[in-house]
C-alpha cells in the first residue's frame, strides 16, 4: 500500500473517484445533484501554478483504491491555516480494511507539514458508520447542522 500526492497525470483517476463518491453520497442522502466538474477542470485547479485543491491517492499494487481531495482554509482571527476535507473515498471492494485511517493519517501529516492547526469535514447524517470511524481516530463533532454532523480532528493543541 502507498499513499501519494496526485499530479496531473491522475486527473482522470480523479474524476472517476470523484464520479464514485458522488455515488455513494447520493446513497447516503449526503448528495442529490450531478457532478459538473471534469478532467480539464481538475487539471486546471488542482494541477496549475495555483492549485485550489490537492489530492492524496491510496495506491494498492499499482492500482488506486481511495482518494482525499482537501484545500487550505486560513483564519485570520487566528492567523493559523486549517485543512477542510472535501472528499475521502475507498472504493467499495477494499473498505473496512484500514484504507481509510491510512488516507486520514497521510492527510494529518500533510495538516503537520504546513502547521495547520486543524482539519475539519462534514458527513452525511445518515453516514453512521462513518461518524464512528472519525470518532475512532480521534476526531471531534465540532457542531452540527441539523442532523449533520461537522467534524474537527485537532493537529497541534
Amino acid at each position: 500500500m502507498n499513499v501519494r500526492k496526485a499530479s496531473k497525470p491522475d486527473s482522470s483517476t480523479l474524476l472517476e473517484l470523484i464520479e464514485q463518491k458522488a455515488e455513494f453520497d447520493r446513497g447516503m442522502k449526503g448528495f442529490t445533484g450531478e457532478i459538473s466538474t471534469t478532467k480539464e477542470k481538475i487539471e486546471r485547479t488542482l494541477f496549475s501554478d495555483c492549485p485550489f485543491a490537492h489530492a492524496l491517492l491510496l495506491e494498492l499494487n499499482g492500482e488506486v483504491q481511495g482518494f482525499a481531495l482537501f484545500h487550505y482554509r486560513y483564519s485570520s482571527f487566528s492567523g493559523e491555516p486549517s485543512i477542510w476535507l472535501d472528499d475521502l473515498l475507498v472504493v467499495s471492494s477494499h473498505r473496512s480494511r484500514g484504507y481509510g485511517a491510512e488516507l486520514m493519517h497521510a492527510l494529518k501529516v500533510e495538516a503537520e507539514k504546513s502547521l495547520s492547526s486543524h482539519i475539519s469535514w462534514t458527513a452525511s447524517p445518515y453516514n453512521t458508520k462513518a461518524h464512528e470511524f472519525y470518532t475512532k481516530l480521534g476526531a471531534e463533532i465540532e457542531r452540527m447542522d441539523g442532523q449533520r454532523p461537522y467534524f474537527r480532528w485537532e493537529i497541534f493543541g
